[in-house]
């Protein structure tokens, strides 16, 4: 078996692990769906009929061998409060969150590596001391304490301040409400509702990517060909943008993909706090309501994004790093 059949065979055994254990975890948490659906005057005799036209009543092998049937097949069930197919739902929500998800990552890594950068090149001084501190307290602060923040300052605050109309970010989702606007000024109104949201995300796993950058590159800088290159004259912008940059690629590489579940878990936060409708805010939902379809459809996404792009730096880290390449040849 070649080494991708290799990891291809483990990412998909990695898959089927976590949305089993998720299958079984939701199913034992206290609550029960069809408490969540009946009104209020109803009985428990029409709480049992839901429960058996659900498939709840079935015994948990059961209903994990119909499920997992059903996800091979392609289908990802039905939503049991909106009576929707799980997949349409996953589809309407989860451009959004492929659009915050991936303007934050891009963000993050443009942001971070530069301050790593510049941390590296200032290494053991007062200016680098400070922005270790800051970048600490940023990476391991609450994603949700940093969303509220943002919206104390940035909107109440802005508000109470008297700030101009400019300067007083939207708190809540991703359009102004009563309005339809479209074209140039629809485009506008959308960025403005997504500055917080992206701030937040991008400000967290930039504060994680600097500090591994700073890591990263002060290892390189004690290499030999760094002293080499500087004797030749070469600028320090051509020294760290081309010779130091290109050998932590691999290592960014990585990196991205581990950053990845973060970012992911962060939008679940983010999504729910600012009232975004993507998939981090759908499935939130789904857990409170006991929605078992919706919360393993998302699951199911969420893993294979990032099983995926764990699987992609594998592949890709041979090509990056010819050393590793000759190593596994």
């Amino acid at each position: 078996m070649s080494v991708v059949a290799r990891r291809v065979a483990d990412a998909l055994v990695l898959f089927w692990l976590v949305v089993t254990l998720i299958f079984v975890l939701i199913r034992m948490a206290p609550g029960d769906p069809a408490e969540f659906l009946v009104p209020p005057t109803a009985t428990a005799g029409d709480a049992a009929r839901l429960r058996t036209d659900l498939g709840l009543d079935r015994p948990l092998v059961i209903q994990y061998a119909r499920w997992a049937g059903a996800v091979v097949r392609g289908n990802l069930g039905e939503s049991f409060a909106s009576r929707q197919p799980v997949s349409r739902l996953l589809l309407d929500a989860a451009p959004v969150s492929v659009a915050l998800g991936g303007i934050s990552l891009l963000l993050t890594f443009l942001i971070g590596v530069p301050l790593g950068m510049f941390q590296a090149a200032r290494r053991g001084r007062a200016l680098d001391h400070l922005t270790t501190v800051l970048t600490t307290a940023v990476y391991a602060a609450p994603t949700f304490w940093i969303a509220l923040a943002l919206v104390a300052v940035f909107t109440y605050g802005a508000a109470t301040l008297g700030l101009p109309q400019a300067l007083r970010l939207p708190a809540f989702g991703i359009r102004t409400p009563g309005g339809v606007l479209h074209g140039w000024a629809g485009f506008l109104d959308l960025a403005r509702h997504a500055v917080l949201p992206v701030v937040t995300l991008a400000a967290v796993g930039a504060a994680g990517i600097a500090r591994y950058s700073r890591s990263a590159v002060a290892d390189v800088l004690h290499e030999s060909w760094v002293g080499t290159a500087r004797a030749k004259g070469a600028r320090s912008s051509r020294v760290y943008g081309r010779h130091v940059l290109r050998n932590i690629t691999p290592q960014l590489v990585v990196l991205g993909a581990l950053s990845l579940p973060g970012l992911v878990a962060g939008s679940v936060f983010v999504e729910s706090v600012f009232a975004w409708p993507g998939l981090g805010k759908a499935m939130l939902v789904a857990i409170q309501a006991r929605d078992y379809p919706v919360v393993m459809g998302a699951t199911v996404f969420y893993a294979a994004a990032v099983i995926f792009a764990n699987f992609a730096a594998d592949v890709a880290l041979p090509l990056l790093d010819p050393r590793r390449m000759a190593k596994s040849a």
